[in-house]
Order: structure tokens, then sequence, then C-alpha cells
């Protein structure tokens, strides 16, 4: 009786997660427009993620889109429950499948590193996502987690025009700080971090550099390995 409700629960979780991917899967082509609009932008967030992300090993990215970072970063397997967004992403070379971060189909300890960018602002769960990373990371796989600071003009920008954003509407943004107590609640510890895109988004014209650190860049990135 007990595995059935947990079926049950994972079965709900997916359904609301789905939900809140109706404006990934309706407005795919403008989200694709906006790597493109925001190019330099984009390809900071590339690099900085690049340098703390494993060259080699098995990869899988949770929330892959339409495989703006796990294509060109070399991540092999993605998945996301916005499917209209995943033949962008097996068409960069990824391959996907339609699935929640809170209830990955794969086995324990798969995947050499995780990979997961703006993804914890859009999910139910975080810590629930993060210990589904943890159970499919090998001992010592890497977790990296790219996300817009909470705290930083940008971060302050997008929440003060939540209500006008289609994608932004419903997401919860945080903190460096917080992100750093989540990854503690799903049993990783020790964490390196990065930071970029320190000027207005507008602004930005030139590819910015990386900085070590938090607290100073609106898009920050961090690793931490499973024990």
């Amino acid at each position: 009786m007990s595995e059935r409700r947990h079926a049950v629960g994972r079965k709900a979780r997916a359904v609301r997660v789905v939900a809140g991917a109706r404006p990934f899967v309706r407005h795919h082509r403008r989200y694709e427009r906006w790597f493109e609009h925001h190019r330099a932008a984009y390809l900071s967030e590339l690099l900085a993620v690049r340098a703390l992300l494993p060259w080699s090993g098995r990869g899988l990215e949770i929330g892959v889109g339409t495989g703006r970072f796990a294509g060109p970063l070399g991540v092999g397997f993605g998945i996301d429950p916005a499917a209209a967004m995943l033949a962008y992403a097996r068409a960069r070379g990824v391959c996907v499948a339609c699935a929640v971060a809170e209830a990955l189909p794969f086995a324990h300890a798969a995947f050499d590193s995780v990979l997961i960018v703006t993804t914890i602002c859009f999910v139910d769960d975080a810590t629930a996502m993060l210990k589904e990373a943890h159970r499919v990371l090998k001992p010592g796989g890497a977790l990296v987690i790219g996300f817009i600071d909470r705290t930083s003009d940008l971060g302050q920008y997008y929440l003060a025009h939540q209500t006008e954003d289609v994608f932004y509407r419903g997401a919860k943004f945080y903190a460096a700080d917080e992100v750093e107590q989540v990854l503690h609640d799903a049993g990783f510890t020790e964490a390196i971090w990065v930071q970029t895109l320190s000027e207005p988004l507008e602004e930005i014209r030139d590819i910015e550099p990386m900085h070590a650190g938090r607290g100073q860049g609106a898009f920050v990135v961090v690793k931490s390995n499973r024990s």
C-alpha cells in the first residue's frame, strides 16, 4: 500500500510541474529568441557553467529545455516536462526524455555529473529535485547549478516585473545563501562558486569575464560533489 501511495504522489507531483511548464510549451520559439537577442549574456553564462562542469563522464541536465546548455557543453542526456522544447535539444545532440525533476526516470548512480541551469526557480520542490540528483549521481559525482541570484540587480528587476513575464510569472527566485541551504538539505556539502553578468542585461554587448565567489554577479554557478 505504501508503494502505491508513493507512486500516486510521484504522479501528482508530475501533473503540477507539467502545468507549470505550459508557458514553455506555448512559447518555445520566444524562449529560443531570447538566446539570440541576448547572445553575449548567454555566452557569459555558458562559459561560467563550463568552468565548473566536468569535461568527461556521463552527464544529465535536469530541465534541459531546448538544449542551449547541454548541447554545446557535451551533456549527453536531458529531461524536461515541456515536450515541445525537446525537439530542439534532440537536434543539438542530446538524448532526451519528457520527465519531471522530482521523479527522474533513471537508476541510482547512473551519472557522473548533473547540470541544472535556471530550473531551480521553476520546480515545486527544489529539495526533492536535488535529492533526486543526489540519487542518480555516482559517489563523487558533480552537481552544477546555475541560477539568477534574487539579491542581484537583475534578480530584483525580474521580481519587480514578474507578473509581466510569461515565463517568470510563477517562478520562485533564490538567493545564493538559500541555494546553499537547499544543497545541504539534499545531502551536498562543500561548494565552489563562480559568478558573471555584473551589468544590466540590455547593456551587455560583450562576453563578461567570470569571477570566483558570489554576491556581485547576477548569474551564479555552484558546484558540489556527492560524498
